[in-house]
């Protein structure tokens, strides 16, 4: 019996017949058609290879641009060590030890002392920044990048000694 609201043209639904053995099932590829997708997935494969060699080298130019940045701050703060070493000596510090000496009485040597440590301090102050700027040039992102590749220079111990110290130094700048 046939449904007056189904267009002519729509099939019968499915009533849990079998489907018909004679009605085209799904096909397998071509040895032609296999090849291109095999193909295509190599290219796919070599484009993804190689987006991923521009970003590491990508990844790398940054590292040194923040390397040499790194660097010249670095050699800054060493000059700036220097120059309060020098003339911290030179100036503050004689009169300091005028200071001390000639007013609150000190004895040379304990006014000496005073002005000493004080441009120890400061020249302390300046190799510690620049220390701080010289850790920048170790290429710590390129390293990380590296080691989840594969291609890093440490065993698994080692690996996870020095990320462990890491973690320590960032919790120590928090």
């Amino acid at each position: 019996m046939s449904d007056p609201h189904r267009p002519a043209d729509d099939p019968a639904p499915d009533d849990g017949a079998a489907p018909d053995p004679a009605a085209p099932g799904p096909r397998s590829p071509s040895i032609e058609e296999a090849y291109r997708e095999i193909r295509d997935a190599g290219r796919e494969g070599l484009e993804a290879a190689i987006d991923t060699g521009r970003a590491l080298r990508g990844l790398l130019i940054a590292d040194f641009a923040l390397a040499r940045s790194a660097l010249g701050r670095a050699l800054l703060w060493v000059s700036v060590a220097i120059v309060f070493g020098a003339s911290s000596w030179l100036l503050l510090m004689a009169a300091l030890i005028a200071l001390l000496q000639g007013v609150l009485g000190w004895s040379w040597l304990g006014s000496m002392s005073a002005a000493a440590g004080l441009s120890l301090a400061v020249a302390a102050v300046g190799v510690w920044r620049a220390i701080h700027y010289f850790e920048y040039t170790r290429l710590h992102a390129t390293r990380r990048q590296l080691r989840r590749l594969g291609l890093g220079d440490l065993d698994e111990d080692q690996l996870q000694a020095h990320l462990a110290a890491d973690a320590a130094r960032r919790q120590e700048r928090a």
